[in-house]
């Protein structure tokens, strides 16, 4: 086996497990563990605070982006604070300046997030950019699938009840027919915390890797 296969394969299969323990983690945590009543079909509808899978690979890739080590913890973990918070920003004040159907509001609190979030480089290198926009990115990506609470009128849905969701006053506009609806507010900290939380596999990932890795055996004198 070559010296990059041995270096490469330990955090492979690190990366592998981890993965596997997440999505079975956040999947049951979301539709299983803290939910609101049951769908009838093996699975309940969302609490209002969630893990979303898919939003904590994101800034696990980044923290590998970022150097992979203690520094990239940290930069990857106020990026993703930095771009949850603009995302939120966002999410308040966009249908303040024009609600449905005019999406100009969206799009001009998204340019001026954007240059905000590139404007804190004047402060300087502890602030990684590249890592802000992805996270942004999640949390929008999330307030769309969810229903576009505060812009869509009642976007975000009334309740996890089975009640709720057969009433189309009530429902939302979130994915699967409302089940997927959340408030803005929720959307922040969901997506917040599970970017935190792919921080986090991140630098357990580095770190199991580090522990488990054959090191080299020692040159002969």
């Amino acid at each position: 086996m070559s010296a990059r296969a041995k270096a490469i394969l330990p955090l492979a299969i690190v990366i592998g497990v981890l993965s596997f323990l997440w999505c079975e983690f956040a999947l049951n945590f979301q539709f299983h563990w803290v939910t609101g009543d049951d769908l009838g079909v093996g699975l309940s509808i969302p609490a209002d605070f969630q893990l979303i899978v898919w939003v904590a690979f994101i800034t696990w890739g980044l923290f590998f982006a970022a150097g992979g080590d203690n520094a990239a913890f940290g930069k990857i973990f106020i990026a993703a604070t930095f771009g949850a918070v603009a995302a939120l920003i966002t999410f308040a004040l966009a249908p303040k300046i024009a609600d449905l159907p005019d999406f100009w509001g969206i799009s001009l609190m998204v340019g001026i997030m954007a240059f905000v979030l590139v404007a804190i480089l004047i402060a300087g290198d502890w602030y990684y950019v590249a890592g802000t926009f992805p996270c942004f990115a999640a949390c929008f990506g999330v307030w769309v699938a969810t229903g576009l609470d505060n812009w869509a009128p009642n976007g975000g849905g009334a309740g996890n009840t089975l009640a709720d969701l057969g009433d189309p006053a009530l429902a939302g506009s979130g994915a699967f027919g409302g089940v997927l609806s959340l408030p803005f507010g929720w959307v922040f900290i969901s997506a917040w915390a599970t970017l935190v939380c792919g921080v986090v596999l991140g630098i357990v990932s580095a770190k199991v890797t580090a522990a488990v890795t054959p090191k080299p055996a020692a040159a002969e004198a």
